[in-house]
């Protein structure tokens, strides 16, 4: 059974980045992600079936069409793809699911691009982003003003394991780490990763306006989801957090 399944034609890329939006602590990665595909009027390229993928149908209001909860959506224009998921990755699955994704990826000769939140005290000042890289990713990295981390630290979850099957064959990827809210969705910090990360590695200038004016519309609509991943802990929650705390 193939785990990737085109939904329309197939995309004329050269050597795309790869934008992943599993949910995980603040739900950083997705918020930017689902902006990235709204703001950029990214296609509908194709469904996710990796094995241990929750088999349910996703709908949106004023909309009829159903799809499954993991889905992949491109930009020929950007030469970019994103990653869509919403609903969080079952812990037995995670393992299964990163192996999958990043078999594709490589046939794909995708440079992804993975993102976590950091759990912080936040105040007015704006949150901190780190960026970090498996293979020859870290290149991407260079010319850019985002910093090394400043402590030991480890990444959990689905985003982690995609990062570890990473460094485990040497590919490259990179990795985005924010400060962000440890209990409710953040929309400010997923701006940070659209204009301090994501923004300067891929050269693309997205407006996040809308993402910050409706910052409270946005934690309201995923404060649900953001509670879920709470509820199923650590383990299966996309996070980052100091190494000493893992330990």
């Amino acid at each position: 059974m193939a785990a990737i399944r085109l939904q329309g034609p197939d995309a004329d890329l050269e050597n795309p980045t790869l934008v992943e939006g599993f949910p995980g602590v603040g739900l950083v990665g997705k918020i930017a992600t689902d902006h990235l595909v709204e703001q950029l009027d990214m296609r509908y390229y194709a469904s996710v079936h990796c094995e241990g993928l929750p088999r349910i149908g996703v709908y949106r209001g004023g909309d009829r069409t159903a799809r499954p909860p993991v889905r992949l959506y491109v930009s020929e224009e950007h030469d970019l793809i994103a990653l869509q998921s919403d609903a969080p990755i079952a812990s037995q699955a995670v393992e299964s699911v990163a192996d999958c994704l990043t078999g594709w990826i490589v046939e794909q000769d995708a440079t992804p691009i993975y993102l976590s939140g950091l759990p912080a005290e936040r105040d007015e000042d704006r949150p901190d982003i780190y960026g970090i890289a498996t293979g020859d990713g870290g290149e991407a990295l260079e010319g850019t003003d985002i910093p090394v981390p400043p402590e030991d630290g480890v990444i959990t979850g689905p985003t982690g394991a995609l990062i570890n099957r990473a460094a485990q064959e040497g590919h490259g990827s990179l990795g985005l780490v924010v400060e962000c809210d440890h209990q409710f969705p953040d929309p400010e910090s997923a701006s940070v990763l659209l204009e301090d990360g994501i923004g300067p590695v891929t050269d693309l200038t997205v407006d996040v306006a809308k993402l910050v004016d409706r910052a409270e519309e946005i934690r309201a609509k995923r404060e649900q989801l953001a509670q879920q991943m709470q509820a199923i802990g650590q383990d299966e929650s996309s996070q980052a957090q100091p190494l000493r705390m893992y330990q």
